[in-house]
């Protein structure tokens, strides 16, 4: 069986305690798990072994987002000191060398992997999430309610018109709202990628609408709509 030509990127599918930072966490598995993309692990792992490459992490958001750039030192930041329904992370804020330990061994190597694996034949990026069906507090759009399918084009991290094609697939094959760069456009790791890759980023709902393996499959058919689009095996 033939692999897509794409590199698919899950940073927000882990749930690990880093074990730097265990003895100084003050969150509950539910909360590490809140914070995080509930239900990618299952969703995405349809795309594991039908894509080019497939890079994601054990490593909770709530940890360190993979997807803030490492000088992001906010509240919600890439060394977070707030999960995003604003609850502390840590008993005390830590120290400059922990946050540098974290930086260091989780997330630079991501993203050298990424920058690694563009040059190797893909076409595409797809950095995939999902997200709350309502926004959280610190989400641009709190309390809203959000479409079943966001595709953010990173403000051109790839092409327009590429973008709008995949929003055309994806509503194919999801019965609700598929939306461009609302409520995201793309973060990180779309945008500091972009240079070597075309890239993307799709969040899904987490509204039960369809099953997490269905959802999966959705998504693994409209990225072959896309692919057909552009002539691509």
């Amino acid at each position: 069986m033939d692999r897509l030509p794409l590199l698919i990127s899950v940073p927000h599918a882990g749930l690990a305690v880093p074990a730097e930072v265990a003895e100084m966490n003050l969150l509950t598995p539910a909360q590490i798990a809140a914070d995080g993309d509930a239900g990618a692990a299952a969703i995405y792992a349809v795309l594991r072994d039908r894509v080019a490459h497939f890079v994601t992490t054990d490593t909770a958001r709530a940890f360190v987002d993979l997807n803030r750039a490492e000088d992001d030192f906010g509240k919600d930041g890439v060394v977070k000191t707030h999960t995003c329904w604003d609850e502390p992370v840590y008993r005390t804020p830590l120290p400059a060398a922990t946050v540098e330990t974290l930086l260091a061994r989780r997330h630079r190597p991501y993203h050298q992997r990424l920058r690694a694996l563009a040059g190797s034949g893909v076409v595409l990026g797809v950095d995939c999430h999902t997200m709350a069906a309502a926004g959280p507090p610190v989400g641009p759009d709190s309390g809203a309610s959000r479409p079943e399918v966001c595709i953010g084009d990173g403000d051109g991290a790839c092409p327009r018109d590429w973008a709008q094609a995949l929003v055309d697939c994806f509503q194919r094959h999801f019965t609700g709202e598929v939306t461009l760069n609302r409520p995201f456009s793309g973060g990180h790791i779309v945008r500091a990628h972009a240079a070597e890759l075309p890239w993307v980023m799709i969040e899904l709902s987490r509204a039960p609408f369809a099953t997490d393996a269905e959802k999966g499959r959705r998504v693994l058919a409209a990225l072959r709509d896309w692919l057909d689009t552009r002539g691509l095996p």
